[in-house]
C-alpha cells in the first residue's frame, strides 16, 4: 500500500474549485459581462464559505472538537486557506482593473470613479445625492463601547472624522454608513457620445456624505463588508413555534461574530475597524477595485444594451418528448420521459403542476421544496390547486441555508390557501426532490411522478445542469407514495422497491453496488464505473473506491467541486481518473453508472457523495429502468468525459490540469448538448408554433 496520503482536503479542495472558475474570468477571449460574472460568483461562493467553513473551523480552534482525514489541525487550515484565499483575491480584482473594466470601457460601458467625474457628472451627482440618497442615509457612531449594528455581508462606507473647536484638543471618531438598498449600486451617468456611463452608490456617498458630519472633517473613508458566523442552527426541539425559533436564527445570523472583512485600500481606518470587529489580519481581505457586484447589479449592466459583452444566449427547447397535442398525463402513462435542463426548458415541469392545479380529476398533489425562488409559479400553481379544493402538501426545508426567509413566506401564503405544510424534519434537511400527482382515472388512482437531481426553482433551472425524470412506472409511484407518508407521518420503511432514501438504505445500496462491481471485476472483464456529482467527500465510499481501483474497476468520475479522493496514486488509486467541468452553465446532476458485467445500472439522484448528504439529509436515489432512456443517460454522462475544452483533470498531488485537445479536435459538452437539443427539437417542431407555457392561470371569460 501507498504511503502517499488518502484524502484531500475538503476545504482546500473547495478553494481549488473557485480557483478553476476565476480562471474562466480570467480567459480574454471571454467578454466582459461574462468575465465579471465569473468574478461575481467566486466572490459570492467565498462569502458562503467564510460564513459556514471557516466560521465552523474557527469555533473547531476553541473547542479543540476536530478530526479531518487529510490530518490538518483547525490553526494549520486555517492558514493555509488565508494565504489561497489571499491570492485568488489578487488575482481576481488585478485582473478587474487592469483588463476587464478597460476593456468594457472601450466597448461602449464605461466605469467611472469620481477622479474622473466631469463638471456635469457632479452637478448631476450632487443633485441626485441631495434629493435621493441622503434622506436615506444613516450614520452610527463606532468606536470604543459604540459597535453598530451591521448586517451581514451589508455594503459599508466607513468615515474617519475629526475635529478641532480651536479650544479643545482635536477629536477622532469613525462613523459608519450602510448603503440604501434604493437606487441600487449601479447608478447611470448621463451620456456621451454614445457610451453607457456608470458610477457606484458608494463613490457618491463618500464624494458628497461629508455633509452627514456637520462641524466635523472626513480624513478618510473607506468601503468594506463583514461575513459573519452563519453555522448555527435552529432549536430543533422547539415543534411548536418552529417557524419563530427559524426567524430567531436568521436575526442571529446579521450580528452574530465576523469572520471576514473584504475592504477597498487604506491605512488606520483599515486597521481601525479590524480591531473593532476583533479581526486577525489575516481576515482581512484588502482589494484594489472594490466590485463586488451582486445579481441586481450584474443584470442592470446586462441590460444595457451594448452588443458584444456578454456571449450570445442558448435557447432553451420544450422537449419533442412531450408533442404540443397529446395531454400530459396520457404521454408520461404511455412511457417515462427525460428533461436535460437547462437546454430543455423547464416549461414541462410548471406545466405538470399548473395542469394538476387546473385538472378536475387531480384529487392529490404532494411535493418537496427545497429551494423555489421568490415569485415561483411553482407555488402559484399550489395555491390554485389548494384554492380548487385539491389535497394539496408541501414539504417544505425551511432549514435550506440562506433561503429560509422566503421559504417561511410562501409556506404560510399556501397555507392560508388551504395547502398542507410540512415544515421538515428534526436533525435532519430534506433536500430530495420529487413530485407525486394522484389522478382519478377509470381503471382508479393513477400516480404520476416527477423526480429530479435539481430544485423546483425556474430560475436555477435556467442555469443549472440537471436531469428530471416524468414517469408512472407503478413500483417507483407506489414507493413515491411511501416516501411522502414517511416524511409528513410515522411511517417507517423497511424497505422500497425502487427509490434508494437517505438516510436510510442509500449509502448501504451505493457502497453494495460498488463492492458488487469490485468482485466481478477481472482481468479479461474488468469493471467500469462512472459517476457525476457536485462533491465527494465520503470517507466510506472513497475507500470502496480505492478498493475497486486496486481490483482492477475503471472508475472514471465527472466532480464539480469537493473531491477528497486522490486519484493516479500506485497500489492505490491508479485506475481513478477524476475530471471537472466549468462553463456557462453550472454542473448540477448527480449521474451514476455502473456497469454490471453487462447488466448495467443506471441511477439519478439529488444526493452527493458526502456524508452529510448520505448520513444526515433526506435524499432519494432513483433508478433509470426505461431502456432508451438508460442508453442516453450513459450518453450524456460519457460525453462529459469527451471534453478537451473547459475541463481539467485532478492529479495525485492536487493539483489540476487543463485537458488537452491532442487531435480529437475541440468537444465542448455543454455547446453539444445545446446543439443536440436544438436539433431534435427543429426536426419535430419547425412546421408549428412554439409551445408557450401558462405561468399564470387562464382569465375567465
Amino acid at each position: 500500500m501507498s504511503e502517499e496520503p488518502e484524502f484531500f482536503n475538503r476545504d482546500l479542495s473547495w478553494i481549488d474549485f473557485n480557483s478553476r472558475v476565476l480562471d474562466e474570468g480570467l480567459r480574454s477571449a471571454l467578454p466582459g459581462l461574462d468575465r465579471m460574472r465569473f468574478f461575481s460568483i467566486v466572490s459570492s461562493n467565498f462569502d458562503e464559505f467564510f460564513m459556514i467553513r471557516v466560521a465552523a473551523i474557527k469555533r473547531a480552534l476553541k473547542s479543540r472538537v476536530w478530526f479531518d482525514p487529510a490530518g490538518y489541525s483547525p490553526d494549520a487550515l486555517l492558514k493555509e486557506l488565508s494565504e489561497k484565499v489571499h491570492a485568488i483575491t489578487a488575482r481576481q480584482y488585478t485582473c478587474l482593473a487592469d483588463e476587464v473594466l478597460p476593456g468594457l470601457a472601450r466597448e461602449g460601458l464605461e466605469l467611472v470613479r469620481p477622479e474622473f467625474y466631469s463638471v456635469e457628472d457632479k452637478d448631476y451627482l450632487e443633485s441626485l445625492f441631495q434629493r435621493e440618497i441622503f434622506p436615506l442615509l444613516t450614520p452610527l457612531r463606532a468606536g470604543e463601547g459604540e459597535l453598530p449594528s451591521i448586517g451581514s455581508l451589508k455594503i459599508c462606507v466607513a468615515f474617519y472624522l475629526s475635529r478641532d473647536s480651536g479650544i479643545e484638543e482635536e477629536r477622532e471618531g469613525i462613523a459608519i454608513v450602510q448603503l440604501p438598498v434604493s437606487p441600487g449600486r449601479i447608478v447611470w451617468l448621463p451620456g456621451a457620445g454614445g457610451k453607457k456611463r456608470w458610477t457606484l452608490l458608494e463613490d457618491i456617498i463618500i464624494n458628497w456624505g461629508a455633509g452627514l458630519f456637520y462641524g466635523y472633517e472626513v480624513k478618510e473613508a473607506l468601503v468594506f463588508k463583514l461575513a459573519r458566523d452563519a453555522d448555527f442552527s435552529v432549536d430543533e426541539q422547539r415543534d411548536h413555534d418552529f417557524i419563530a425559533a427559524m426567524e430567531e436564527v436568521l436575526v442571529g445570523r446579521e450580528y452574530s461574530m465576523p469572520v471576514r472583512m473584504v475592504c477597498g485600500v487604506s491605512g488606520k481606518l483599515r486597521d481601525d475597524l479590524a480591531g473593532l470587529f476583533a479581526l486577525d489580519p489575516g481576515d482581512i481581505y484588502e482589494i484594489k477595485e472594490f466590485l463586488e457586484l451582486d445579481t441586481a447589479s450584474l443584470l442592470a449592466l446586462d441590460n444595457a444594451g451594448i452588443p458584444g459583452l456578454k456571449e450570445k444566449t442558448w435557447r432553451h427547447y420544450w422537449t419533442s418528448s412531450f408533442p404540443e397535442e397529446e395531454a400530459l398525463w396520457d404521454r408520461i402513462r404511455a412511457g417515462d420521459v427525460l428533461l436535460h435542463l437547462p437546454y430543455h426548458s423547464f416549461d414541462p415541469v410548471l406545466r405538470f403542476f399548473q395542469d394538476a392545479a387546473d385538472d378536475p380529476d387531480v384529487v392529490s398533489i404532494k411535493t418537496t421544496l427545497y429551494r423555489t425562488g421568490g415569485d415561483s409559479p411553482v407555488v402559484k400553481a399550489l395555491e390554485r390547486a389548494a384554492l380548487n379544493g385539491k389535497q394539496v402538501t408541501a414539504v417544505v426545508e425551511l432549514k435550506a441555508r440562506f433561503d429560509e426567509e422566503r421559504n417561511i413566506a410562501w409556506a404560510q401564503r399556501l397555507e392560508k390557501a388551504g395547502g398542507i405544510v410540512i415544515y421538515g424534519l428534526s436533525h435532519l434537511k430534506i433536500h430530495a426532490k420529487a413530485a407525486l400527482i394522484l389522478r382519478r382515472e377509470k381503471t382508479g388512482i393513477t400516480r404520476y411522478v416527477y423526480l429530479s437531481t435539481g430544485n423546483f426553482n425556474d430560475r436555477s433551472a435556467a442555469l443549472y445542469g440537471d436531469l428530471g425524470l416524468f414517469t408512472a412506472q407503478e413500483e417507483i409511484a407506489y414507493d413515491a407514495g411511501l416516501f411522502f407518508n414517511m416524511v409528513t407521518g410515522y411511517s417507517l420503511i423497511s424497505g422500497t422497491a425502487k427509490l434508494m432514501i437517505a438516510p436510510l438504505a442509500m449509502k448501504h445500496r451505493l457502497l453494495g453496488l460498488i463492492e458488487r462491481e469490485t468482485g466481478r471485476s477481472t482481468r479479461e472483464t474488468p469493471g467500469l464505473i462512472m459517476a457525476k456529482m457536485n462533491s465527494l467527500a465520503d470517507a466510506d465510499v472513497i475507500k470502496a473506491l480505492y478498493r475497486a481501483s486496486q481490483a482492477g474497476v475503471s472508475v472514471r468520475l465527472n466532480v464539480r467541486g469537493i473531491c477528497m479522493l486522490v486519484p493516479g496514486v500506485k497500489g492505490l488509486s491508479e485506475n481513478i481518473e477524476v475530471v471537472s467541468i466549468i462553463d456557462r452553465y453550472l454542473e448540477h446532476s448527480r449521474i451514476f453508472y455502473f456497469s454490471g458485467g453487462g447488466r448495467s445500472e443506471v441511477y439519478l439522484s439529488s444526493a452527493d457523495w458526502m456524508t452529510r448528504n448520505l448520513e444526515r439529509r433526506v435524499e432519494l436515489m432513483f433508478p433509470v429502468l426505461q431502456e432508451d432512456i438508460k442508453k442516453e443517460v450513459v450518453s450524456i454522462l460519457a460525453a462529459y468525459f469527451r471534453d478537451n475544452c473547459q475541463a481539467s483533470i485532478l492529479c495525485g498531488d492536487g493539483t489540476w490540469k487543463r485537458v488537452e485537445q491532442g487531435k480529437a479536435g475541440p468537444f465542448r459538452v455543454q455547446e453539444y448538448f445545446s446543439r443536440m437539443v436544438k436539433e431534435s427539437s427543429d426536426k419535430l417542431w419547425a412546421p408549428r408554433q412554439e409551445f408557450i407555457v401558462r405561468r399564470t392561470p387562464p382569465q375567465n371569460p
